[in-house]
């Protein structure tokens, strides 16, 4: 499902920084500085792309489209009552009986697990497989989000560096002083940038990879429990209990209700 929160705070916080400025009675135009959001916004991303390796900045440039417009594609609470259903069926009919079912999940993580359960693998080995998977993910996510997390780091710095050469700017032009403020204005709008392109964009983008990597393996920590207990033969009653305790307290309520 679709979640909008990154695209809404940072659309909402640039508006908020606008409105803010034309109550002080500025020209938001003014904000506008393309040699210093080239300088910030270009220098930081080669700043980054100097510390990492070009599979890492793919992974980013796919992380910034996920953190924009991604989800859970299957909510972690969602998972329990198809885990359920799952072992009813296995209970009443065998581990076999579970393959055609498997054909109309959209979980590709539950519908390798329980397929390994199908295919009569040793439940340690599942489990051992499923969770190098997600151990696998959690290092992907942790460098994409890195990726961002470092360009955060590294924006404000390269925006005071934007500052000193406007500065510089202005020295070299003290024999025109009605083209001072001007310039002196313009130099410190490489600070702004750098300072707001780090807290409004890249550091959220950071957060948001990181909050969605927590709760995709959160679900399939639950899928692991879960095929785990079917292949135990457990009670389809228990199974339900357990995921349902794993989940956080207020994915709960909504879990047992259903």
């Amino acid at each position: 499902m679709k979640d909008p929160a990154t695209a809404l705070g940072i659309g909402l916080a640039f508006g908020f920084i606008v409105v803010a400025n034309v109550m002080e009675g500025g020209n938001p135009a003014s904000l506008i500085a393309p040699p210093a959001m080239t300088l910030v916004l270009g220098g930081t991303l080669m700043a980054t792309l100097a510390g990492c390796t070009m599979a890492d900045v793919k992974a980013a440039m796919q992380g910034v489209v996920r953190a924009f417009t991604g989800g859970q594609a299957t909510p972690a609470g969602d998972i329990v009552p198809q885990v359920v259903s799952l072992a009813e069926k296995a209970r009443r009919e065998g581990l076999l009986a579970l393959e055609d079912m498997v054909k109309d999940m959209d979980d590709e993580f539950l519908v390798k697990g329980v397929t390994l359960a199908v295919d009569g693998t040793d439940p340690d080995e599942v489990r051992d497989i499923l969770e190098g998977e997600v151990m696998a993910k959690k290092k992907s996510d942790k460098q994409a989000a890195k990726f961002w997390g470092d360009a955060g780091a590294y924006a404000p710095t390269i925006g005071i560096i934007g500052t000193v050469m406007g500065l510089v700017h202005v020295l070299e032009n003290l024999a025109e002083p009605e083209k001072l403020g001007h310039m002196i204005a313009a130099a410190f709008l490489a600070t702004l940038w750098g300072v707001m392109s780090a807290n409004v964009i890249f550091l959220p983008i950071s957060n948001r990879l990181k909050r969605l990597s927590e709760l995709e393996c959160v679900r399939m920590e639950l899928v692991i429990e879960g095929v785990a207990a079917i292949q135990a033969g457990s009670n389809p009653r228990v199974i339900a209990q357990k995921l349902t305790s794993l989940l956080p307290a207020a994915q709960q309520p909504l879990d047992e209700a259903a």
